[in-house]
């Protein structure tokens, strides 16, 4: 049995220690276990109680209500994803200028978040102006 350790006036048994650390994680691991069951009896349930009648009709490509018509092949515009490219550029923007909003308020980060915020909005310029020059954002 090993020794109590001495903290200060107190004796701490690293046993207790121990058994107080994997009785937290044993909770996390028991949510855990419970959510998985959760989700596999829900699966298992729908699977044992929806109907299963395929036909030719339900078994056919589905896209927004539309019968599908010839190939299955179709080509899409480039454009369109460099459009969602652009968003989301500018999405991440928005989640990193929140925070510096915060951090920007705080006594003594006002002028090096400034500067370090410009640096930032003046590479996001520097692409949308490329993407300008290069005909990206003319919609045709």
């Amino acid at each position: 049995m090993p020794e109590p350790t001495v903290v200060g006036a107190s004796t701490v048994d690293p046993t207790v220690v121990a058994a107080d650390y994997f009785q937290s994680y044993s909770v996390v691991g028991l949510l855990a276990v419970v959510g998985v069951l959760f989700v596999a009896v829900a699966f298992g349930a729908g699977r044992l109680l929806r109907p299963v009648v395929p036909t030719p009709e339900k078994l056919l490509t589905y896209e927004c209500g539309v019968d599908p018509v010839g190939e299955g092949w179709a080509h899409t515009q480039v454009r369109y994803y460099v459009y969602a490219f652009l968003y989301v550029i500018f999405a991440v923007d928005s989640i990193f200028l929140f925070p510096w909003a915060t951090v920007f308020a705080a006594p003594g980060y006002g002028a090096a978040t400034l500067v370090e915020m410009f640096v930032f909005l003046g590479f996001l310029a520097v692409g949308l102006l490329y993407a300008y020059k290069k005909g990206v954002l003319a919609w045709t």
